[in-house]
């Protein structure tokens, strides 16, 4: 009878001992799919910030701003001063997206800088000397600012609405 114990025992010993390498196997599994997901999403944030720097690059091409029709003189707020732009431009209706996103980027501050990318100004041109083909007064001219801004939006997206559906789906314009 002793001895039906003890083999009774042994083979609740194997059988945990089954069920115990099962288990770490099951873990292993689970810890390298975890693993490879982590990987997965490395390699998708890479692949999205070398998209967002290719298109940063690309960006530096943009042309200088266009002379506007009679070279009018824009006054004001940062944000009259868009709107004045935005009215030369035959876009006036456009302005509610261009201040819910440059409100959203730096507050319609001159002198905004994002700490980790670096970008600068009103627009958060990156980098911020792409605004000197406005003006030489770039780091300080809100009208500056504001018109290269316009110009990047108009070269870039078409429209200050369309840069703000890109702003709001992607978190960057």
């Amino acid at each position: 009878m002793a001895h039906v114990a003890a083999l009774r025992a042994a083979a609740a010993r194997q059988a945990a001992a089954r069920r115990a390498a099962a288990a770490h196997r099951a873990a292993v599994r689970r810890a390298a799919a975890a693993r490879q997901a982590a990987a997965r999403l490395a390699a998708a944030r890479r692949a999205a910030a070398a998209r967002r720097a290719a298109r940063l690059t690309d960006s530096l091409t943009v042309p200088a701003v266009s002379p506007l029709p009679g070279s009018p003189q824009l006054a004001g707020s940062p944000q009259e001063v868009a709107q004045q732009l935005l009215n030369i431009l035959g876009q006036g209706n456009q302005f509610v997206c261009l201040n819910e996103l440059w409100t959203r980027e730096s507050g319609w501050n001159v002198t905004a800088t994002n700490p980790g990318s670096g970008a600068y100004g009103i627009p958060q041109s990156l980098p911020a000397i792409k605004m000197a083909t406005a003006g030489t007064d770039w780091r300080t001219d809100p009208v500056t600012q504001v018109r290269w801004g316009v110009s990047y939006i108009e070269a870039a997206y078409g429209s200050p609405c369309a840069a703000w559906a890109h702003e709001v789906a992607n978190n960057w314009y």
